[in-house]
């Protein structure tokens, strides 16, 4: 039997592949390490938490000597590294939150792999990250493995470096490593400060939707369990030491996508055509709002051979219909201090 670590297994990406890996293989033990952070949430897990080969850990990356007694304890034979802080905005207001858990956590499992493993032998740290370490694109082009590095936010510079740390245990060390840059997800369990459920959740409460600038950034998006299924096929078949990335081929323009997502909103709602769109607010634009981002996947595609299963509009009716069928957790995970910030990061129109 496989001990496999997914850390931030309770939060948005984290869980879908942990239910996956706890469905699919019976004979790995999954330990699901996560400090159930605003965004952490074991409602995420629930039809899996009593699963023989599920055991959940709460405990904080940052905590460097817990991480060796945890890997003393359970001997793990692969990481599978999701935890981190992950919004933009939030970012630009409280950067060293993202320096201590982006960089610092890191560094703090890779030590304790480098560590516990004196066998390198069946190992694997595999360390999940983001298209933005790329910085941004005109309107043409595509980020590929090995683009260059150009954060833009401080979100983005931790993420950038906590994937060069990665990649010096690799070489320094022989630490058996590999990465993956995806662009951005989508799907149920997804906290409401991100666009999509933040959209939906204001549109079934008659509620503005806000929308930087003009609405003319350009994302490329990706479904969350097709990003799963790439986890699961990288960290199985991906080559050591090797860089992945992962995209949706679905490029939107912000304002764009908030229309499709009016238009099916109010179908399923069953409102007139055209209300929704009336709450779409323009606000202030981020700081540093990078223009466009998209991924080329070829190499995953063509070595590994996984493409995205879904096209961008059937996701997001699923998506939809995902949200509107479980009121109960967005009820849960909106209250108390998840107002007070929403309502202090966007301004009324």
């Amino acid at each position: 039997m496989k001990t496999i670590l997914i850390t931030g297994g309770a939060g948005f990406i984290g869980s879908h592949v942990v239910r996956r890996f706890v469905k699919k293989y019976p004979g790995y033990k999954i330990v699901n390490l996560d400090n159930l952070t605003y965004a952490g949430n074991l409602a995420n897990l629930r039809d899996i938490e009593n699963e023989p080969n599920y055991e959940f850990v709460k405990a904080d990356i940052t905590a460097g000597e817990l991480m060796k007694v945890l890997f003393k304890k359970y001997r793990f034979d692969g990481v599978i590294h999701l935890a981190a802080e992950s919004h933009v905005d939030r970012s630009i207001s409280s950067p060293m939150e993202f320096i201590y858990a982006n960089i610092l956590g890191t560094v703090n499992l890779l030590n304790a792999a480098r560590e516990i493993w004196t066998d390198h032998t069946n190992k694997k740290f595999y360390h999940i990250s983001t298209d933005e370490v790329y910085g941004s694109l005109g309107k043409t082009g595509f980020f590929y493995e090995n683009t260059p590095y150009d954060p833009r936010s401080p979100y983005s510079a931790s993420k950038a470096s906590s994937d060069h740390l990665v990649r010096a245990y690799n070489h320094t060390y022989g630490l058996p490593t590999l990465i993956s840059n995806c662009s951005n997800n989508y799907g149920p369990f997804q906290f409401p400060e991100k666009l999509i459920p933040l959209a939906i959740h204001n549109i079934k409460n008659n509620r503005l939707i806000p929308v930087y600038g003009k609405g003319e950034n350009i994302r490329d998006w990706l479904f969350v369990e097709d990003h799963a299924s790439a986890i699961d096929l990288i960290f199985h078949e991906g080559k050591i030491a090797e860089t992945y990335n992962i995209g949706g081929h679905n490029e939107w323009t912000n304002i764009a996508l908030i229309h499709l997502l009016c238009e099916i909103m109010d179908r399923k709602l069953k409102r007139s055509a055209g209300t929704s769109v009336n709450l779409i607010a323009y606000v202030k634009d981020r700081a540093g709002h990078d223009l466009r981002y998209a991924i080329d996947s070829g190499k995953i595609q063509k070595e590994l051979g996984w493409k995205p299963s879904l096209q961008f509009a059937e996701g997001l009716e699923k998506t939809v219909d995902w949200y509107l069928a479980n009121e109960e957790w967005m009820k849960n995970v909106t209250s108390g201090d998840y107002q007070k910030y929403y309502d202090n990061q966007y301004t009324k129109r």
